[in-house]
């Protein structure tokens, strides 16, 4: 579905991204993980049109999306940090951007809006808002407009246990549509259950790429923060 060939993007004298290739497709829930600075942000803002790459291509489904805006509205983006209008209500939000993607009403996936209990909430400013339901506004705008992709910035960043979890099968759900999912995360141990494949970064290059299975028979682990470790010592050794 995404396809990403020889992608470079420099900011001064830091190289944030260096000839990245990657193949993500339909159906697979993708943790894109690293140290800080590795490139992943970069990544994911190339891939929403929010950054242009120096030089390099990316697909999507087949077509390069440079100067393509289209494409925009099969995904649904959830940033680490969502920023909102600062006088204007939950419900305000959430009707503007519906306004903006002129997606039919009858449409929407409502699911989080129930779960999450935001009628409840509307009506409150978003500047009083504490973080985690600010990540609750930011889970419902992402999922709500029925997208082919989901990228995820740290998506159960500052929810409490109850609300991860309920994000946590909303994504497990969504998965087992066949939609692909693209999740950057320090919170390994929270991915275990969710992802199918990882993809690990390192000062803007792609060190490896696999499937969560094969990670797991190389190394002999169960834990995705464990695999990691593992396949990190074979690659200094």
């Amino acid at each position: 579905m995404i396809v990403i060939e020889n992608l470079c993007k420099q900011f001064g004298k830091l190289q944030a991204l260096k000839n990245v290739n990657l193949t993500l497709s339909a159906g697979a829930c993708i943790a894109l993980v690293g140290p800080n600075g590795c490139g992943k942000t970069t990544l994911m803002k190339s891939i929403l049109g929010m950054a242009l790459p120096d030089k390099g291509t990316i697909l999507f489904d087949g077509k390069d999306i440079k100067n393509e805006f289209a494409y925009r509205s099969r995904i649904g983006y959830m940033p680490q940090i969502g920023r909102y209008p600062d006088n204007m209500t939950i419900k305000q939000v959430i009707d503007m951007i519906k306004h903006l993607r002129h997606y039919p009403e009858n449409q929407t996936d409502k699911d989080l809006i129930t779960r999450y209990q935001i009628n409840d909430l509307a009506h409150k400013r978003m500047s009083t808002l504490s973080g985690g339901t600010t990540q609750k506004v930011s889970a419902v705008l992402a999922f709500l407009f029925n997208p082919d992709v989901y990228i995820l910035d740290e998506p159960t960043a500052g929810l409490d246990p109850i609300a991860a979890e309920i994000l946590k099968d909303k994504i497990m759900e969504e998965k087992a549509k066949g939609k692909l999912i693209l999740i950057s995360s320090h919170l390994l141990n929270e991915l275990d259950e969710l992802i199918t494949e990882l993809i690990f970064m390192q000062d803007g290059e792609v060190l490896f790429h696999k499937k969560t299975d094969d990670l797991r028979n190389e190394t002999g682990e169960a834990k995705i923060s464990k695999t990691i470790t593992n396949m990190l010592k074979k690659q200094m050794s």
